[in-house]
């Protein structure tokens, strides 16, 4: 138990330290190849720092834990919001939604709805599949590659855009931050620092499980809340750093586009799962989390969309609740 606690440290370590630095190359590579932060953030960096979380609801799912991969899943992505709203505790300056306004990140947040109604629909249907597959996980791959096309053209053909106040910051590229930089060089550089923080993330996953095996939690409780939140440490730890560099687009984009990648874990979960349907394996503990992490994404997205300045201990009103209903949610999960 010692040594299992004492890795799982250790790795949240790595995950800080090349996290840090990987939100540095990121922001290079966003100006470098002119995708913009909010887009490179969705699709290059939030995946990256999804795939411990893949790992770990695809084992889960294959080695027959249907309910520990659906709940590591969802649960991953409601405590990645809740990062965000403590992404905004770290800039005290002004609120993060308001500072970080993009459209691309709306979009991202309105396809995480459509996404998780996917899921419920396919919950609620009919159990069909082929060779064990669900067609909704073709399904949710589908919308998922449309909806990103969608908001990849969205960026460069805008049909409305936020008002620019003097606390927005600006999704520009940074010429002295790419001056004299070499593009493969930095490739290389962020797919070395993706691999580090994708195998301690991993590390951090199994160590989690098997703290959690030991105390006797729910396999349903140890996904939403310990393995969820252990593989969306990458997610944090990146989010932070590039508010620190001042990269706002990149930390809500971070977050908010690896929320809608982070549900594609539900099609790969079914694709590993070989008793069935993953979508009728599960119980109304992960019907729950749906539910809690739609509600979180709604208030974000009200949030986005009203800007405000200044609210509540210094940050949005949308923060502060995303948080209670974050802590109330899992403590009913815990006792239900």
């Amino acid at each position: 138990m010692v040594l299992i606690i004492i890795l799982f440290l250790v790795s949240v370590l790595v995950i800080a330290i090349a996290g840090t630095k990987l939100s540095k190359v990121a922001d290079q590579l966003a100006d470098i190849t002119g995708l913009g932060e909010a887009i490179f953030g969705a699709i290059f960096l939030g995946s990256v720092t999804s795939l411990p979380g893949i790992i770990t609801s695809v084992v889960s799912a294959y080695e027959g834990f249907p309910r520990l991969a659906m709940s590591n899943a969802i649960g991953g992505v409601a405590a990645q919001t809740l990062f965000l709203s403590i992404a905004d505790i770290s800039y005290p300056k002004i609120n993060l939604e308001h500072a970080a306004a993009s459209f691309a990140n709306l979009m991202q947040g309105v396809l995480l709805v459509v996404l998780f109604a996917f899921v419920l629909v396919g919950m609620s249907g009919p159990e069909l599949t082929f060779w064990h597959i669900h067609p909704f996980s073709f399904l949710l791959l589908m919308f998922y590659i449309l909806g990103m096309r969608l908001i990849s053209r969205a960026k460069d053909y805008p049909m409305w855009n936020p008002k620019e106040t003097k606390e927005t910051v600006q999704d520009v590229p940074d010429d002295k931050n790419i001056k004299h930089l070499n593009k493969k060089k930095v490739i290389a550089k962020f797919l070395f620092l993706a691999l580090m923080v994708s195998a301690a993330g991993f590390t951090v996953a199994k160590t989690g499980i098997q703290i959690a095996e030991r105390t006797g939690l729910s396999e349903s409780f140890v996904g939403s809340m310990l393995t969820a939140v252990a593989t969306s440490l990458p997610e944090l730890i990146v989010s932070l750093a590039s508010i620190r560099q001042r990269a706002l687009t990149l930390a809500v984009s971070n977050i908010i586009g690896g929320n809608s990648f982070d549900v594609l874990f539900v099609a790969f979960s079914d694709f590993a799962y070989l008793d069935g349907s993953i979508y009728h394996a599960v119980t109304n503990e992960q019907l729950f989390t749906i539910a809690l992490t739609m509600l979180m994404t709604g208030i974000l997205l009200l949030g986005l969309l009203h800007r405000e300045k200044r609210g509540i201990a210094q940050i949005g009103w949308e923060s502060f609740l995303v948080i209670l209903f974050y802590i109330l949610g899992n403590a009913y999960l815990f006792f239900m």
